[in-house]
């Protein structure tokens, strides 16, 4: 008996060890066309196995490619692709910029930023007010998300006029929309129970 450990490092474990022998056989096949015959067999295979890809527009390309990486490149055939070149794998995916915007009120997020330009767009007048005041109720519900303390109306009042560096200040005095926090629903589903049926006979007296 074989152990794991002791057999052949698979090169795409994904596909398992029957495609990695099937393709290390198709390298020695001598005859060209049989190699090619075969090749194309095992893409049927692969196709099989690893049917997500299916998802992906270029899925065969794929394939093709994923043949030529168990192979180490090693498989002489007329594919129907280019040949990926090695490095094509080897190479790291580039890093993805991590935003460097500073969020001056974490819990509020940056959403609330945008909405602040937004409302100073709007001239001063009851549009405005309404939009502010809006805008401090998103806040009271974000503050709230974090905070499962209770929070006055005062407290968001003076963060939206801090966030806003004073220009986007509501009078004393407003009252904010009240928000009460939903019981959690249960992640399990509730059993309900089967109707009991009603028995037809009379009770002896």
């Amino acid at each position: 008996m074989e152990y794991a450990n002791k057999l052949k490092k698979l090169r795409m474990p994904e596909y398992g060890r029957i495609i990695q022998e099937m393709v290390d056989h198709a390298i020695t096949i001598p005859d060209r066309d049989m190699r090619n015959l075969a090749a194309h067999t095992i893409i049927q295979v692969m196709g099989s196995i690893n049917p997500t890809l299916r998802d992906n527009r270029d899925y065969k390309h794929k394939l093709w490619d994923h043949l030529h990486l168990i192979a180490n490149f090693k498989l002489d055939i007329d594919s129907p692709f280019d040949v990926p070149d090695m490095d094509h794998f080897a190479s790291k995916p580039e890093q993805v910029p991590y935003p460097s915007t500073v969020i001056r009120y974490q819990h509020y997020g940056k959403i609330v930023e945008g909405l602040i330009e937004k409302a100073l767009e709007i001239p001063e007048g009851e549009q405005r007010f309404d939009f502010a005041k809006q805008i401090a109720n998103h806040m009271k519900l974000s503050y709230l998300t974090w905070n499962k303390d209770n929070v006055t109306d005062e407290i968001i009042i003076n963060a939206l006029s801090d966030l806003s560096k004073g220009r986007l200040v509501l009078p004393p005095g407003t009252v904010l929309a009240e928000i009460k926090e939903l019981p959690p629903r249960s992640m399990t589903p509730v059993k309900r129970k089967r109707p009991t049926q009603k028995s037809n006979h009379k009770g002896r007296h």
